[in-house]
């Protein structure tokens, strides 16, 4: 039997928003925009369009579906994106709730369908 080489990898939990991980300076808003287009991405592939046809039906060009699409959002606000969700005929609700006491401050969160 050849000798097995372990090596100890070190793992790090992690805090359930990448961005938080990675240490970007607004991480809800960058991890509500990549929930955002996912169901941008969602709603193209339910409506079965191309990105030349998404593009009409959301007033935007091609390659911006495709930035969109490949997670490419630096050009895209929040506000943005749900006025896309909106254009493929998406509703859009926002709720405010007062958060929980455990909790230190409040969050934001994409909650959706399709």
């Amino acid at each position: 039997m050849v000798g097995r080489r372990t090596s100890k990898v070190k793992v790090t939990a992690s805090s359930g928003n990448v961005f938080a991980d990675l240490g970007f300076p607004e991480p809800e808003e960058e991890l509500a925009k990549a929930q955002l287009a996912i169901y941008i991405d969602r709603a193209i592939a339910h409506r079965r369009l191309t990105q030349a046809k998404a593009a009409i039906v959301m007033g935007i060009d091609q390659p911006k579906v495709s930035a969109l699409t490949n997670g490419r959002l630096a050009n895209f606000s929040s506000e943005r994106l749900m006025k896309l969700l909106t254009r493929l005929g998406q509703d859009v609700d926002i709720k405010i709730s007062a958060k929980p006491h455990r909790r230190r401050q409040g969050r934001i969160r994409v909650i959706g369908e399709i």
